[in-house]
């Protein structure tokens, strides 16, 4: 559980702060950013959102681009952003030099299949280790919420989806909802899981909600100017599942918008509203 801090900056009345650690479940170091709000040094433990971001992403673009230490800073919640993959020497990535797998790309899986197996395990660090990790290391309580973006948006649906018990709330932006069907989801499971497409179904929160016995509140925001919407992302997959399985969400069409942390920037205080209603009950 030893950590080492990389930098500290002030933030609206708290602390951004970025370590790296070991990690046991990805064989390698790993990096991650949080966000104090100015609570803490009052006194108070805090609840935390966790945000998991999207391709090509590290723990820096939300907590640079998105905007949202003031509002977090007012409600009193911390922000946890992990890397999106294990990285270092030895770590395997895409030998065709993609960006849409391997490193950068982890999908928030726990990998079967060899090479990614002995470092790909993100469902279990994100699930399991870093929160422990968090609440080992700093005032928070274990009060969790968690949101993403893209790839990130699928991965805060899975785990939530599959961990109601552990979270209180769920958000996205721009989820790719049903990984099993469309280009991103079958290249990176099909390689971090292997050709049996059942064992992708524990990925896929399509599949997840048609079987959830618990409903946690979900948010999704949606540009309706995404270039990527109709090809990788098909937010229409989940409503339908959704509605057959009786799963109450909440997905908002945002006109004009795209997919990038402008569109993110633009609704990312109704999120953290939305969750605080739920970490503060």
């Amino acid at each position: 559980m030893k950590i080492e801090k990389i930098s500290s900056n002030r933030s609206f009345g708290g602390w951004h702060h970025r370590f790296t650690h070991t990690s046991a479940v990805l064989n390698c170091q790993m990096t991650f950013a949080i966000f104090l709000p100015p609570q803490v040094e009052a006194g108070a433990n805090v609840p935390v959102l966790y945000w998991l971001s999207g391709l090509t992403c590290t723990d820096e673009n939300f907590m640079q681009k998105a905007g949202a230490q003031k509002l977090a800073a007012e409600l009193g919640i911390a922000i946890v952003c992990p890397d999106t993959s294990p990285r270092g020497e030895g770590v395997p990535d895409d030998a065709q030099g993609g960006w849409d797998f391997g490193l950068g790309a982890g999908f928030y899986v726990n990998a079967t299949q060899a090479p990614w197996a002995v470092n790909y395990q993100m469902y279990d660090y994100v699930v399991t280790e870093l929160p422990e990790l968090i609440e080992a290391n700093f005032p928070v309580t274990s009060k969790r919420a968690v949101s993403g973006h893209s790839m990130g948006g699928h991965g805060a649906l899975v785990v939530g989806l599959r961990n109601p018990e552990r979270y209180a709330s769920i958000s996205a932006f721009s989820p790719i909802t049903n990984p099993i069907n469309v280009p991103w989801g079958e290249k990176a499971l099909g390689h971090y899981l292997g050709a049996n497409i059942d064992s992708w179904k524990a990925y896929d929160a399509c599949e997840l909600v048609s079987k959830a016995t618990q409903h946690l509140p979900i948010l999704i925001d949606q540009g309706d100017a995404d270039s990527f919407l109709a090809e990788q992302l098909t937010p229409q997959a989940l409503t339908v599942a959704a509605a057959k399985a009786g799963y109450p969400l909440t997905l908002r069409m945002q006109s004009g918008y795209d997919h990038s942390y402008y569109f993110i920037a633009s609704f990312v205080d109704d999120h953290l509203r939305f969750h605080a209603e739920y970490l503060n009950r």
